[in-house]
């Protein structure tokens, strides 16, 4: 059982605060938090919900910054039994509501830039529920203070809250609606322990929160670290020359980031990247997105023997990884099973592939989400107690697994989730449009960018500039085009199905790569 009800079990936070008070539990703009502290504010967040009636498995939706709020309102979460709802950033009005009124959150928190964004999307969240405002001094009306709150909270400890709490992130479908990958019982404890041992771990190490917390394995990485009472340093936002500055200031040993941060930092002047020392890392590991070999090996010098690339899904957890003395002698995967870890390769009648043949990629681990509210996609995704999120792969014949392709069509740009369906339905709302397609198409600094090929309406005009100012108004930035293209008409099979991958193909072609 979790939380306040029930029968407790020790807390993580609890248990560090009681051993190490003083260790610094996070290090974020000049600030140091010990475990006593974060666990005494954590209390506080937990008995603040329980005063406003939360129960056992609420939901409580988050969208902030990296902060140490983020850190006492996550800990204060799992130790009242709530499941945590983290919210892209990004998103806007409509994809806000959406994911309020799917997940059902009874709670939301909102650091001070993004009160204004959830406030405006309040007029589309059905029912009511609770919103707390985080170093906001004089929130809209409806508003509750976070400081306020926690002033008049207790804050002994709960004795319940368990290791790793329940979470749900939400993460889109292919047909353009999030998804929330839910988790009731959190993340494992043996894959806990496992992550732990397979990227060398430990209690001594400081770690590097670079990207944003929505995302899965960033928030990951980070909880695996106050698991082991080791410290974060925490950036708000990322900055590729002050990323290296806080690994020299705070010899900083592991970190997690998409190979876009890591790009960031290798394309800054040689004479910038040369005042600063990173020889603490010993532990880069990246993930989230396609990991272009040559960056490999420019990131392979500046990191020497710690580059670490694993394959997963916010779905399947942690299922490939490629280890630092295998990057350059494997180029191009991303590596064997974990473990705990079955993989199947299937055609497309279910039935194995053999050594070098593409197929359906299948995961079966202890950490399988499920689509929250959804047990239709839920369902579509499994078979025989084996998961997929759509990508291909073929295997070579020692083991080694190599990503080639994506049966669905979303698009990673930047270690960020993009599905076309969304994007075309924005499009196809323009009174000039007549058929769209959304692909990415190769891009040297995100992996894939996203691209807009565009069929207009007889008679009717529309720019580049227009179409992607169109989107800019509808969809978070991330989403939006990078790029239109104009043609007569857009090929589509007899039942009308759009063929993207004939769309894709002259794009794709000299890249040396599909995805």
């Amino acid at each position: 059982m979790r939380g306040m009800a029930g029968q407790a079990q020790p807390d993580i936070l609890a248990i560090h605060a009681q051993n190490q008070p003083d260790k610094p539990a996070l290090i974020c703009a000049g600030r140091q938090v010990g475990y006593g502290q974060l666990n005494l504010r954590a209390n506080r967040v937990a008995h603040a919900v329980a005063g406003l009636g939360a129960k056992v498995d609420d939901r409580a939706a988050v969208m902030a910054y990296n902060s140490v709020a983020g850190f006492e309102v996550s800990g204060g979460l799992r130790k009242a039994g709530l499941i945590g709802v983290p919210v892209n950033f990004r998103l806007r009005g409509p994809e806000v509501a959406y994911i309020l009124n799917d997940s059902g959150a009874a709670f939301v928190f909102a650091g001070p830039d993004f009160v204004p964004v959830v406030e405006a999307a309040r007029p589309e969240v059905k029912g009511e529920r609770h919103y707390l405002a985080i170093d906001v001094e004089d929130p809209p009306a409806g508003w509750l203070r976070y400081e306020e709150l926690l002033g008049a909270a207790g804050d002994a400890d709960t004795g319940a809250g368990g290791m790793l709490g329940a979470s749900m992130i939400y993460t889109s479908g292919t047909t353009g609606h999030p998804k929330g990958a839910f988790r009731g019982q959190g993340v494992g404890t043996e894959l806990a322990f496992q992550s732990i041992q397979i990227f060398g771990l430990d209690p001594d190490d400081r770690h590097l929160m670079a990207g944003p917390g929505y995302h899965s394995a960033v928030g990951y990485f980070s909880l695996l670290t106050i698991l082991m009472g080791a410290t974060v340093v925490v950036m708000p936002k990322f900055d590729a020359e002050a990323a290296l500055g806080l690994i020299q200031a705070h010899a900083c040993t592991t970190t997690f980031m998409a190979p876009v941060l890591v790009q960031r930092m290798l394309d800054l002047p040689a004479e910038v990247r040369a005042r600063y020392d990173v020889s603490s890392m010993k532990a880069l590991i990246a993930g989230a997105a396609p990991f272009p070999f040559a960056l490999k090996e420019r990131a392979v010098e500046m990191f020497p023997g710690a580059l670490y690339e694993f394959y997963g899904a916010t779905e399947t957890g942690v299922n490939l990884v490629i280890t630092p003395d295998e990057q350059l002698r494997k180029p191009g995967s991303c590596g064997r099973p974990t473990a705990t870890t079955e993989i199947l390769l299937l055609d497309d009648d279910g039935k194995p592939v053999p050594d070098g043949e593409p197929g359906q990629l299948w995961v079966r681990n202890s950490g399988l989400a499920s689509y929250y509210n959804n047990p239709e996609a839920t369902r579509r995704s499994l078979r025989d107690g084996f998961f997929t999120v759509g990508d291909v792969a073929y295997r070579d014949a020692d083991g080694y697994y190599y990503i080639c392709d994506r049966k669905i069509d979303m698009v990673i740009s930047g270690g960020v989730n993009v599905y076309p369906a969304e994007v075309e339905a924005a499009l196809h709302a323009h009174p000039a449009v007549q058929d769209v397609a959304v692909i990415g198409v190769p891009d040297a600094h995100w992996g894939e960018s996203v691209k807009a090929v565009v069929a207009l309406q007889p008679g009717a005009t529309a720019s580049e500039e227009e179409l992607i100012a169109w989107c800019r108004e509808r969809l978070a930035d991330y989403k939006r085009p990078r790029s239109v293209d104009f043609v007569d008409e857009l090929p589509r099979d007899q039942a009308g199905k759009l063929l993207k991958r004939r769309i894709r193909e002259p794009y794709w072609e000299g890249a040396g790569r599909r995805i």
